[in-house]
């Protein structure tokens, strides 16, 4: 399965250059955009949340690429003590649903790392249609 990786300057303006490198990479697929907010929630929470938002901090995109899935991963700079957690925020308020809504989109999210960086992996799968399913014998 190829992997397509690309670092990100850690400033607000470069999730939509995320965005667009992610639906360009996967044009066609069936997921594309849903890849395409994954990256931009998960991105988001990157800078707001660690040194990926700093002068100098980065964010790293990778994208894994199969017929049947899609795998993307999202690394940040580190330097934060708190891990990504969903969050029931109240109604009015306009932040903390980022995580909530990667992981109603995604089949699977993990959370791997420590401190000094984390990567957040969301995993969207192609499920079969009613046509490749039911084969007969």
């Amino acid at each position: 399965m190829p992997t397509h990786g690309r670092t990100f300057p850690g400033v607000p303006q470069e999730l939509s250059t995320a965005r667009r490198w992610t639906r360009a990479t996967l044009d066609g697929h069936p997921h594309t955009d849903d890849a395409a907010l994954i990256v931009t929630e998960l991105g988001t929470n990157a800078l707001a949340h660690t040194a990926s938002g700093d002068g100098a901090g980065t964010f790293h995109v990778a994208l894994t690429v199969s017929e049947r899935t899609i795998t993307i991963a999202v690394t940040d700079s580190g330097d934060t003590k708190t891990t990504p957690e969903v969050q029931e925020p109240p109604l009015n308020s306009t932040h903390g649903r980022g995580l909530a809504l990667v992981t109603a989109v995604a089949d699977s999210v993990t959370v791997q790392g420590d401190d000094s960086g984390r990567t957040v992996t969301a995993e969207l799968r192609v499920h079969a249609g009613i046509e490749e399913s039911a084969q007969c014998v």
